[in-house]
């Protein structure tokens, strides 16, 4: 199987901050507001060049995204960042009613995403922001998997025509895609090429599907493995090719089953080609508190859950 470098950990909300100035720099609409979350959100580098291009909302989300709507409006590209608790659930009105509905170029940027959050607890780990998000029409939701691939996503929704969903994370995870590799709303990232299960996932679990890719490879298993970082659009296409070649799959999402990258894959999988399908997922239930990688083991989302996975799905074939 093809061999990943873990160039060093880094959290994916660097990746974000460093995105945002290279979009600044590249396109003088690039704004950036934010609800007193400049640091958490690693926006400082963007405020420090451009301070007239940065606006600090303070802790008023929903007012925040009326801005930012206002400033699409008048051709502005806006980023509106904070915890994916806040900008998500806090202030879905607006984003239905003032960014959804108006189909304003807004970019939201959600930190702090998912169980790996870690010792804040369940009320800050949000599972339920991809939902959210699908649910909009006309929405893009795009979870990348690294820092690199962070970085160059922010740049690709800053030229992205409509709403995007940015959904990133706090802890410091391997960085391992390539720094130069352009990122393509819309597209499945195939890691791995493998003929026995698909395991398709995206965000945090990526690394983790390529260590489980390793572990079922000693077994004599080869997996394939399929980096969803845009959850919609959902390149169906790319999905069915692979479980025409596999025959089963795992589906793992660091987020709740309803509304989830599962249920998107089961939808597609339905319609087109019906496939014994493994899901791991947070289920229906809310997090707890613990470091991220105790929290990863506890609920099956580390490499050895995903090797479970695998094999409860080939023995369903």
């Amino acid at each position: 199987m093809k061999k990943y470098t873990d160039q060093g950990k880094v959290d994916t909300r660097s990746g974000f901050g460093a995105g945002l100035v290279e979009a600044g720099r590249k396109d003088g609409r690039v704004v950036a507001l934010t609800a007193d979350l400049k640091g958490s959100l690693k926006m400082d580098a963007f405020a420090a060049e451009f301070p007239e291009r940065f606006i600090q909302c303070g802790i008023a989300e929903a007012n925040m995204v009326g801005v930012a709507a206002g400033l699409a409006i008048t051709g502005k590209v806006p980023f509106i960042g904070s915890f994916a608790e806040f900008v998500t659930g806090r202030v879905y009105d607006q984003l239905r009613q003032e960014v959804a509905y108006g189909h304003t170029n807004v970019k939201i940027a959600s930190s702090h995403a998912g169980i790996t959050l870690g010792e804040d607890g369940a009320t800050h780990q949000t599972m339920e922001d991809i939902a959210l998000m699908r649910a909009l029409p006309g929405m893009a939701v795009v979870v990348p998997c690294d820092y690199n691939q962070t970085k160059n996503a922010t740049v690709a929704a800053a030229e992205w025509n409509g709403p995007v969903y940015l959904r990133f994370g706090r802890p410091s995870v391997p960085n391992f895609t390539p720094a130069d590799e352009p990122f393509v709303i819309g597209k499945v990232y195939n890691l791995n090429e493998g003929k026995d299960v698909s395991i398709i996932t995206c965000g945090h679990l990526v690394w983790e599907a390529l260590l489980a890719a390793e572990a079922l490879e000693a077994e004599g298993i080869s997996a394939e493995v399929l980096n969803v970082a845009t959850v919609k659009p959902l390149d169906a296409a790319a999905v069915v090719a692979s479980l025409k070649k596999t025959g089963c799959a795992v589906v793992a999402e660091e987020h709740n089953l309803a509304g989830g990258l599962g249920e998107a894959v089961a939808g597609v999988a339905a319609k087109e080609l019906p496939t014994p399908i493994e899901f791991v997922n947070g289920e229906d239930k809310f997090g707890q508190s613990g470091t991220p990688a105790e929290l990863m083991k506890a609920w099956g989302f580390d490499a050895a859950g995903l090797v479970a996975a695998a094999k409860r799905a080939i023995a369903r074939k």
